[in-house]
């Protein structure tokens, strides 16, 4: 929470125990109490702007009625030098408590004194945090789940970074194991019906056009050089020169989407470096394998999973995990991440427990390991589920996606709503330009807000720094409420980190939005009250800086006109 906040509590608190040693230096009680209690903002504001149970909880330990209790604490409190106007005793002992109007004009200079940093917190300590997701197969294009998982990946590592995370992004390319062979297999066929008859592709294999135009590129370059090749040779050279080309086609198409990443982790380093196979040697000298059937299995029923499972097959493969638990070690042991969290497909409920069970093996604490599982997106237009873009008839890409809908849209819609929602992609919303389109209506009252700014100037209304005591006119309900849900921006982006939810962001943006039209209609900015009016722009302004800071985290344009 902002530190104003943080301070309001701890006044709190304090006020309470202060009067409890003042009862007990007054003879009205026989020691202080040691239970902690709690401190709550309460569902309805009539009952306070914070509560505490304490009389409650001391009941027993005081042996005492919790009402007669409660009179005791509000009879021996002092509010002086706090952001408290009052505390009332209510039913059969709750404390309520009520803030003065300073506070709500300490929360303002707050907001103006720390800019665009208003909003970040220290809840992460520094620690390094790795977040990675899409890692999308590096054999095709991205799917529109790919276009959830990155807006969802990448807005958390930016709300990671602003509760004080020192944060990375991270794409994992799976350039080995059985999609890279099929790949390979379904290069070199498509390569070889451009020069022979009766080549038939498998039904397994990859039927995309994005096949057959590598093959063609390839032999456009190199003929039917490779047609004579070895089989392996040829299908190296295919996949050298494919592969290459997806995976920049996948760095390209995501800057289009706004995300960066600060590394892509090739699979293939795990096993040139030998470290996939250290990972079977490791758990088999700590005693953790076992053979079976010419197998070698992991004893993951010690760490908590429902069966053992196999690292080797018998043939000598890895099985798929393998390399995932090499890579994870590195993430936290080799380049000593505090925190790795990937952002996967719902169907992975099964994979998680025993990935963590074999790092916890490996002597790696797994509750460093965090999951997001993510569930499955949902096109809808004109109230209908849709499977494939009307523009090619082929199922939607991220890339088709973006040409239908702005980038803003995408990356906004994808946080509305939690991880392990089923998301329905309204495309007909995506682009309406109205207050039912969520990123329009954030963005309209940034809008708004500059272009009132703009009248007032053209009136030669400037804007002025305003006093405490000025910003303590700002004492309607609209404007208390707008300015309580400012304070809490930093609670939200600690909640946030804490649930691995950036959807908490895009609620509070647009609840602000919400309370800013709800205050501009209910109170007029150019009254007659000079002091009250420059309060009041005062408060615009701070909102127009939030709504500012919050979609520019989300990375999603800021407009001045609409």
């Amino acid at each position: 929470m902002s530190y104003i906040v943080n301070e309001v509590q701890k006044q709190l608190h304090d006020a309470v125990m202060d009067s409890m040693k003042k009862a007990l230096e007054n003879g009205v009680i026989a020691a202080v109490p040691e239970t902690k209690f709690n401190i709550e903002i309460p569902a309805d504001r009539a009952n306070g702007d914070f509560s505490t149970n304490a009389a409650m909880v001391w009941a027993r330990e005081l042996r005492m009625a919790p009402r007669k209790i409660a009179d005791i604490i509000t009879g021996n409190m002092s509010l002086e030098n706090t952001y408290f106007a009052k505390c009332e005793c209510a039913g059969p002992g709750f404390l309520n408590f009520y803030l003065d109007n300073k506070y709500y004009a300490a929360i303002l200079k707050d907001v103006k004194a720390k800019g665009k940093d208003y909003g970040h917190s220290d809840y992460g300590k520094g620690k390094k945090a790795l977040v990675e997701f899409v890692s999308a197969n590096p054999t095709g294009p991205m799917h529109v789940g790919n276009a959830r998982g990155g807006a969802m990946g990448d807005c958390l590592a930016s709300v990671l970074s602003w509760a004080g995370y020192e944060t990375e992004r991270e794409f994992y390319i799976n350039d080995g194991g059985n999609q890279i062979e099929k790949f390979g297999l379904s290069l070199d066929l498509r390569y070889r019906e451009l020069y022979e008859d009766g080549i038939e592709m498998p039904e397994d294999s990859y039927h995309g056009q994005d096949i057959i135009d590598h093959a063609k590129a390839f032999a456009e370059i190199h003929g039917d050089k490779y047609i004579g090749a070895p089989e392996a040779e040829r299908r190296k050279a295919l996949v050298d020169y494919a592969l290459p080309l997806n995976i920049a086609g996948l760095e390209r198409d995501l800057l289009k989407y706004k995300i960066k990443y600060d590394t892509w982790f090739k699979e293939s380093t795990l096993h040139n470096s030998g470290a996939a196979r250290k990972v079977v040697a490791d758990l088999t000298e700590k005693g953790f394998t076992y053979e079976k059937d010419g197998a070698v299995w992991f004893k993951a029923e010690q760490f908590g999973c429902d069966k053992d499972f196999v690292l080797v097959r018998s043939n000598g493969f890895l099985t798929y995990i393998v390399p995932d638990i090499a890579y994870h070690y590195n993430k936290l042991c080799i380049r000593n991440f505090d925190l790795a969290v990937d952002i996967l497909g719902a169907d992975h409920h099964g994979y998680v427990p025993r990935l963590k069970a074999a790092l916890q093996a490996l002597g790696v604490d797994p509750d460093k390991l965090r999951v997001v599982l993510m569930q499955m997106v949902r096109l809808v237009k004109d109230g209908e589920v849709i499977k494939a873009s009307k523009r090619s008839g082929k199922a939607i890409t991220l890339v088709t996606l973006l040409e239908e809908v702005p980038i803003d849209a995408a990356r906004f819609f994808f946080n509305t709503r939690e991880a392990n929602s089923h998301c329905d992609f309204d495309l007909d919303l995506a682009v309406e330009e109205s207050s039912k389109n969520p990123v329009y209506y954030c963005q309209y009252a940034h809008a708004r807000i500059c272009s009132i700014f703009k009248k007032l100037s053209a009136e030669g209304i400037e804007f002025k720094d305003c006093d405490a005591k000025t910003l303590e006119l700002l004492n309607t309900e609209e404007e208390k409420e707008l300015i309580r849900h400012i304070a809490s921006l930093t609670g939200e982006v600690e909640l946030a980190a804490k649930a691995l939810d950036p959807s908490k962001l895009t609620k509070y943006v647009v609840e602000l939005a919400t309370l800013f039209h709800k205050f501009y209609n209910a109170c007029r900015v150019q009254c007659d009250d000079e002091n009250l009016m420059q309060a009041r722009i005062y408060l615009c302004a701070c909102v127009k800086d939030i709504i500012k800071n919050v979609l520019e985290m989300l990375k999603i344009t800021v407009p001045e006109s609409m």
